[in-house]
């Protein structure tokens, strides 16, 4: 008998065993403090520091506030000034000034000026992160100095003072809790953190003896004394705020104009100084060979072939581009990033109130005992605290009256039609339970209990099936509570009814913006400061991959660089963040060349929205989302109006037809330049031939402002992420302006030796000619494909074709006269060379979609064979054969389960 009951005993004890709730352990940041630090953090709590220690502290660590570097607004200002394109704008202006040209002088200084100025006012609207965040700390708290709890400002903070915490402050410094109430007595409980602006988590953090708290962090519930550990620019948040101060790294989009620029310009200088120097030894000790003469000749060359239009038709179509993007509730705060936008291919989104609804509700419950849903709602909010500052009482009692219909009409928020609360218990940290009595309108008492899994388990005596359902939930990262009533007729013997769960839940449309962004060839990774089961088990939800990396990953010493390069680029998300990971995400996917976007959203603390700000002013473009804070607007490029990430697929769509008509303004002007300066090169060196200035500057004048409306054109949008693939670019260019330049030496021979015009006529010739065929090729220029396929808009193909008709009006009547060196060429010849300018233009056309069609990363590994082409290529080859083995190997398993499914059927039967 003995043995039979220590045999059941046994097995109960090992049942017991099976059937336990698994703690989920909350991963903490670990802040590294130094001996010299921690020796100075010993404080008698009850003391607190003197007003020497004090002294003495302020002058080694400084004041605990957020240091500020702001840039003197007029060196600001003058910043705007360089760069190769301003350069030679100014150096025109100087020499415009030496020989005396002051119309050329005022017309290039005011473009150098306007350039200048719009973009010192739009770069200065992004300059307030730093402000933002200073605001976000506490302004006074108190703490024990001199034996005494006294109010202080917290600027004056020291490591090593004695601060109390309590319910609703915002945390002054990064401090250590020492377990014990502000007079010294010791306290029960944790005390409740919500750090969600530090590190993005969802719910409140419990964090007992010995935890540290963070600078603007909130207390949400509980009391303790606490040591000051960090202080200003040594705290969680100022280590955000100098990431911020330190990114001010060039643009992509500047980088890509100043290339274009230099390009350009390289080519200018070198020919105009080679016709500067061919001209005063040829024509030297005669009029034509005086140094101003000269140099005027090659200022007007120079004006005439420089890109000073480049910037303003720039700014100007991504001006356009932001008011349309405006219209879809997308402001854009920092002009290039309209461009930038449609290079996108890594968008890293916020999970919290981005992704998610930031707000925590119920989820599938665990039901016990044949309760219902509806059951489980009513009790736990019978159980719930009205009025708590809890999140977690806040999603019960906000889920039981949006889905019980009993307490959608009541007539007093406070009463429960057919029940009647007698007596309520409110959390406890030692029972971890609420409990409350109530009774029915037959007369009839019970009472509800709701709280931490285990307790209400054990409440109820035992139940494996719960201790598993928990167990279950805990991995998928849900928040479970245990709900429990007494059984009729007892009322101090409990009942199980189930386990809510809870969880932050995604946004209704973010499974289809990923999806959608996914198909623009944007690939999504979720970045969070929440645990790794919770990341994993939303981005199921989401539809995005499971590979969810704990962030540590990033910063593991054990790894290569390139190792956890690639691993950042394969993983579909990121749990456990701080500031320095999402920082570091951003740094490591722009090192593989790709452009990064970073979207966030705040919704719910003070301050929110700082530890995204390093990371969006690193992004390529930083996005802030509805509800987002003045951190995180001030650090962002683009703010959506809209909640959630919906919006952004229409930014997305806009900014690539923005792209595309800024890289066909970009393919059109190189290859005018080009064309330009190698026509009037040669012509200049071999046959002696000028075109009068007045001619040059209408060229300049006319075409540059015709093309403004390629900002309103119609274009084709990519459904890939678009690049700027400079190589082909000038390419492309070079080789439509050497065509170009073909026929512009045909005209000027067949016009000069063939039909013998007078030399002012061919002046007018040769003006229309240059005036033209350059300018129609933006009909083809302007799409990847050929012309026809996207018919131009009526205003661009109206303005283009309206300028040549007044350049044609100005060749046919020689408007400018004989004293200009100009007379009319007729209609004949007018008419002619725009006929033939038309008809080139399509014939480029081929050799334009040629060439893109034959373009490839290993075309040009071919055509410039260098190291790190070859090492890239046979990379790529390497990835594509492994790919291609992967899929064949996924098939065949395909294959072998449906042979398997068959057999089954086949079995069944």
């Amino acid at each position: 008998m003995h043995s039979s009951v220590a045999s059941d005993a046994e097995k109960n004890s090992i049942h017991e065993k099976e059937a336990q709730i698994e703690e989920i352990h909350h991963e903490e940041h670990k802040d590294d403090i130094s001996p010299e630090l921690e020796a100075l953090l010993h404080t008698d709590p009850l003391t607190g520091l003197t007003s020497t220690e004090v002294v003495e502290r302020t002058a080694k660590f400084g004041r605990n506030e957020l240091p500020e570097r702001k840039k003197n607004p007029i060196l600001k200002l003058l910043s705007f000034f360089t760069g190769a394109i301003a350069y030679l704008i100014e150096i025109a202006c100087i020499i415009a000034a030496i020989v005396g040209d002051w119309i050329d002088f005022g017309i290039i200084l005011a473009l150098l000026l306007i350039n200048a100025l719009i973009g010192f006012i739009e770069e200065a609207k992004a300059e307030s992160a730093l402000d933002a965040l200073r605001q976000t700390l506490a302004l006074k708290t108190r703490a024990w100095r001199d034996g005494r709890l006294q109010e202080i400002e917290v600027i004056d903070l020291v490591p090593g003072d004695v601060i109390v915490l309590r319910l609703g402050d915002i945390v002054p410094a990064d401090a250590r809790l020492l377990g014990i109430g502000a007079t010294g007595e010791a306290t029960e409980g944790d005390l409740q953190i919500d750090q969600s602006a530090l590190t993005g988590e969802s719910l409140p953090v419990n964090k007992n003896k010995g935890a540290v708290v963070y600078s603007s962090s909130i207390v949400k519930q509980g009391q303790q004394l606490a040591v000051v550990t960090k202080t200003g620019a040594n705290t969680f948040i100022g280590r955000a705020a100098n990431l911020i101060a330190i990114t001010t790294e060039e643009g992509h989009f500047q980088k890509v104009i100043n290339r274009i620029g230099n390009f350009l310009i390289y080519s200018t200088v070198v020919l105009v100084v080679i016709i500067f120097i061919y001209q005063m030894v040829k024509f030297k000790g005669t009029p034509a060979g005086d140094w101003k003469n000269v140099l005027e000749n090659c200022l007007v060359l120079t004006v005439a072939a420089i890109p000073v239009g480049l910037p303003t038709v720039m700014s100007v179509t991504m001006a356009i581009g932001a008011k349309q993007l405006a219209a879809k509730q997308v402001i854009v705060k920092r002009l290039t990033a309209v461009e930038e936008m449609a290079s996108v291919s890594v968008l890293c989104s916020d999970k919290t109130g981005t992704l998610t609804l930031n707000e925590l509700t119920f989820d599938e419950p665990y039901l016990a005992n044949d309760f219902t849903a509806n059951d489980i709602l009513l009790y736990s909010y019978m159980a719930s605290e009205p009025g708590a500052n809890d999140p977690i009482e806040s999603a019960v009692r906000r889920a039981a009256e949006s889905t019980l219909p009993e307490l959608q009409d009541r007539q007093s928020q406070h009463d429960i039609p057919g029940y009647k609360i007698t007596s309520f218990l409110p959390f406890n940290p030692t029972t971890k339970m609420t409990q409350a009595t109530a009774v029915q309108d037959d007369g009839k008492t019970f009472k509800v209990a709701k709280g931490a899994p285990q307790v209400i388990i054990g409440l109820c005596g035992g139940n494996d099936d719960a201790v598993r359902a928990v167990n279950a939930l805990a991995r998928r990262g849900l928040r479970a509570l245990g709900v429990a009533r007494t059984v009729p007729g007892d009322i101090e013997r409990y009942q199980l009814v189930g386990m809510i769960s809870l969880l932050d839940p995604p946004r209704p449309d973010s499974a289809e913006t990923i999806l959608s962004c996914n198909k623009l060839g944007v690939d999504v990774k979720m970045v969070t400061g929440d645990q790794l089961i919770i990341a994993k088990e939303v981005a199921a939800r989401l539809g995005m991959g499971r590979v969810i990396l704990d962030a540590n990953h990033l910063v593991d010493p054990s790894k290569s660089e390139e190792d956890v390069t690639l691993h950042c680029q394969r993983a579909d998300g990121f749990a456990q963040v701080i500031p320095e990971h999402k920082y570091r995400v951003v740094e490591l996917l722009q090192k593989k060349g790709l452009l990064v976007g970073m979207t966030v959203t705040r919704t719910c603390g003070l301050g929110d929205g700082v530890n995204d700000a390093p990371a969006l002013k690193k992004a390529n473009v930083g996005i802030a989302v509805h509800g987002c804070t003045d951190a995180a607007r001030s650090a962002a490029d683009i703010v959506l109006l809209a909640p959630g990430l919906s919006t952004i697929v229409d930014g997305i769509t806009t900014s690539r037809a923005i792209f595309q008509r800024l890289r066909s303004y970009a393919l059109y002007r190189i290859t005018s330049t080009i064309h330009f300066l190698l026509f009037f090169f040669i012509i200049t060196i071999v046959e002696d031939w000028n075109m009068p200035a007045v001619l040059l500057i209408m060229i300049c004048v006319l075409n540059d402002a015709a093309t403004l409306v390629i900002a309103v054109d119609n274009t084709q949008i990519s459904q890939i992420p678009d690049k700027w693939r400079l190589g082909q670019l000038m390419v492309l260019s070079t080789v439509l302006a050497v065509l170009l330049a073909a026929l512009s030496f045909g005209h000027f021979y067949v016009a000069r030796d063939v039909f013998h015009v007078a030399p002012f006529v061919l002046h007018s010739i040769m003006y229309l000619h240059i005036s033209s065929a350059p300018h129609f090729v933006i009909f083809s220029t302007r799409v990847p494909g050929y012309w026809f396929e996207n018919v131009p808009s009526i205003a661009f193909s109206a303005c283009i074709i309206g300028t040549q008709i007044v350049a044609l009006l100005f060749s046919v009547y020689g408007v400018f006269g004989e004293a200009e060196e100009v007379a009319g060429c007729g209609w004949a010849w007018g008419m002619g060379v725009l006929g033939i300018s038309l008809v080139y233009f399509m014939l480029l056309d081929v050799v334009k979609v040629w060439i893109f069609r034959a373009w490839s990363f290993e075309f040009t590994a071919k055509l410039w064979p260098t190291a790190a082409r070859k090492h890239t290529l046979n990379m790529r080859k390497l990835e594509a054969k492994r790919l291609e083995e992967t899929t064949a190997a996924w098939h065949k398993i395909g294959k072998i389960v449906e042979m398997h499914r068959v057999a089954a059927a086949f079995s069944h039967q």
